[in-house]
């Protein structure tokens, strides 16, 4: 509340002092600015977004175009139509850079679907066709399991879903799983258009026309012991007032240890194209330790990316921060 002073003559000081200890009426009203909801932020479930890692990579490498890819689809979209959400399945066909052509899935779950203020949450959810940082030249071609790189992420994501089923929120959600996010090619003087094909489909064709979003928070590679979330150029340019308040959020809720004030430089991930193309800010949330030759862990694109590189805490100081962020919003706290 904010109270303005004034100057008083010495003629009305009684009367200042007998108006010194009362109170303001309890029956007024905030007005419409300042209007808060009370703000409960529910727990996050480290146990239970684990298990919707494993649950993941049980079904194998998920390359777009296999078996394996169609269950895990199948499986994910069940899962977001239990917790309530409106499921899209947003089929597109992914032309990598082999010149082959991919069936593929963007899965968009929308939590109050007719509210017209909205966030996203997204994550991509394929996993890599190749290895080929792998030590073992004998499995460079085979695909990796993306316990992190694909199955962290979403494994948080669904969990919020289950939150946002048993904890109601006016704000309307949509988490997008992003597909054929993890078949590019790498090489200095490979396009980034080979990476990240599904945001980029939907930034183009999002799916209903008109589509709004406040803004975005992308999760990649959240899952890991030990991370480290530095604030990358990307998000800093295209959505920097977003990213100082996620990062303040997590680091007052005592995760600086996760949540590092340290600049990582930019980086081509599914923000970059819901920036520039769809032109909604998001900011990405992606593990990149520092002394690190790759810019990301030493189980990157390797057959190492397997439940064992998976850290409960991690899973939870994300998911809990995503949580906090949510309500914050929702209580127009955030």
């Amino acid at each position: 509340m904010m109270i303005k002073t004034k100057f008083i003559s010495i003629f009305g000081l009684f009367l200042v002092l007998l108006l010194v200890g009362c109170k303001q009426d309890s029956t007024s009203k905030p007005t419409a600015t300042t209007a808060t909801k009370k703000v409960v932020i529910p727990a996050f479930s480290q146990d239970s977004a684990y298990a919707f890692v494993k649950k993941q990579v049980d079904f194998g490498p998920r390359v777009p175009g296999t078996d394996e890819h169609k269950a895990c689809k199948e499986w994910m979209v069940g899962k977001f139509e239990s917790y309530g959400a409106e499921v899209i399945q947003q089929d597109f066909d992914a032309r990598i850079y082999t010149g082959d052509v991919w069936p593929s899935t963007n899965i968009i779950a929308q939590f109050n679907p007719e509210s017209k203020k909205r966030i996203i949450l997204a994550a991509h959810w394929d996993s890599r066709m190749i290895a080929e940082e792998d030590n073992n030249v004998k499995k460079i071609n085979d695909p990796i399991l993306g316990a992190d790189d694909g199955g962290s992420g979403v494994g948080v994501l669904i969990e919020i879903g289950r939150i946002l089923k048993n904890n109601p929120v006016d704000l309307g959600i949509d988490i997008i799983l992003f597909d054929a996010e993890d078949q590019g090619k790498r090489g200095p003087k490979e396009p980034i258009t080979n990476w990240c094909i599904g945001s980029q489909h939907w930034s183009r064709n999002k799916h209903y026309k008109g589509y709004k979003a406040k803004y975005g928070i992308l999760l990649d590679m959240v899952g890991a012991k030990n991370p480290r979330f530095g604030k990358d150029q990307v998000s800093k340019e295209y959505a920097g007032l977003l990213q100082e308040k996620v990062w303040s959020l997590a680091q007052n809720m005592g995760y600086s240890d996760m949540f590092v004030d340290q600049y990582t430089g930019a980086l081509t991930d599914d923000h970059y194209f819901v920036n520039v193309i769809a032109g909604i800010p998001m900011i990405d949330i992606i593990n990149q330790p520092p002394g690190s030759d790759t810019g990301f862990g030493t189980h990157w694109h390797t057959h190492g990316d397997d439940m064992s590189i998976i850290s409960k805490r991690t899973l939870r100081v994300v998911g809990q921060v995503v949580t906090a962020a949510i309500y914050k919003e929702d209580g127009n706290q955030f």
